[in-house]
């Protein structure tokens, strides 16, 4: 895809015994991450222990969110930058998927960073969903209390390929990552799970989320391992 800006996820399983330097990251790498070419925006995320929500935290496993000029310069990055070559040293596992934004709504830290680069009307194979809140403290009881749930809805939608909780601060600005077989996979849960539904409602009603994000992308590509197995092939 030349001349199109393109979006990747990369999820970090950190070596037993490693996870103090991961941590670390968290705080040391962003700058480091600020003065590469081509990347236009980026998070450094935490996860939970659970599979989709939790409260406990993973030190195991981190994520890396980003958004590039164009695929030759996430390439360029991901095949030579030394940032890449230090996890690698720490991990046991990496997994890198691109993603081409189709559509989204709302905003993080101010600005909508996923900006559709083609219109594609009817996407064809596997799409990723991102969705992203900033969540106000008088509703954090609320909103973890219906996360177990949530979770559970989502690892038993049809046609769930993979899905992972990520956060950047721990209970308060989260966000799930997922990958279905199917457009249609996706719009069964989203519109018509009834759990689903009536935590869409609840978060309008009770203003949950201080800010708010929706993304939809057509996945493009992965490589690595993600628990041991690359899901996509």
């Amino acid at each position: 895809m030349p001349n199109q800006n393109i979006t990747t996820l990369t999820l970090f399983g950190l070596r037993a015994g490693h996870w103090r330097w991961g941590l670390a990251q968290m705080g040391t790498m962003p700058p480091h991450l600020k003065n590469i070419k081509g990347l236009q925006f980026f998070k450094l995320l935490g996860s939970g222990k659970g599979r989709v929500f939790s409260l406990t935290p993973d030190f195991y496993l981190y994520g890396f969110m980003a958004v590039w000029e164009d695929e030759a310069m996430a390439d360029n990055f991901f095949e030579q930058s030394y940032i890449i070559k230090e996890y690698q040293e720490h991990c046991h596992e990496s997994w890198t998927v691109k993603l081409q934004p189709l559509k989204a709504h709302g905003l993080w830290d101010g600005r909508n960073p996923f900006i559709p680069t083609a219109e594609i009307l009817k996407p064809a194979g596997k799409l990723a969903v991102l969705t992203r809140a900033s969540i106000n403290l008088r509703a954090l009881p609320a909103f973890w209390k219906h996360g177990r749930q949530t979770s559970k809805a989502l690892e038993q939608a049809t046609g769930l390929v993979g899905a992972v909780g990520l956060g950047e601060l721990p209970f308060i600005r989260q966000a799930t990552f997922s990958i279905w077989e199917t457009e249609e996979h996706m719009v069964q849960y989203a519109y018509k799970n009834a759990h689903h539904q009536q935590v869409i409602r609840k978060t309008r009603q009770d203003n949950w989320y201080s800010e708010e994000l929706f993304a939809r992308f057509r996945v493009v590509s992965a490589t690595g391992t993600w628990k041991g197995r690359n899901p996509l092939s």
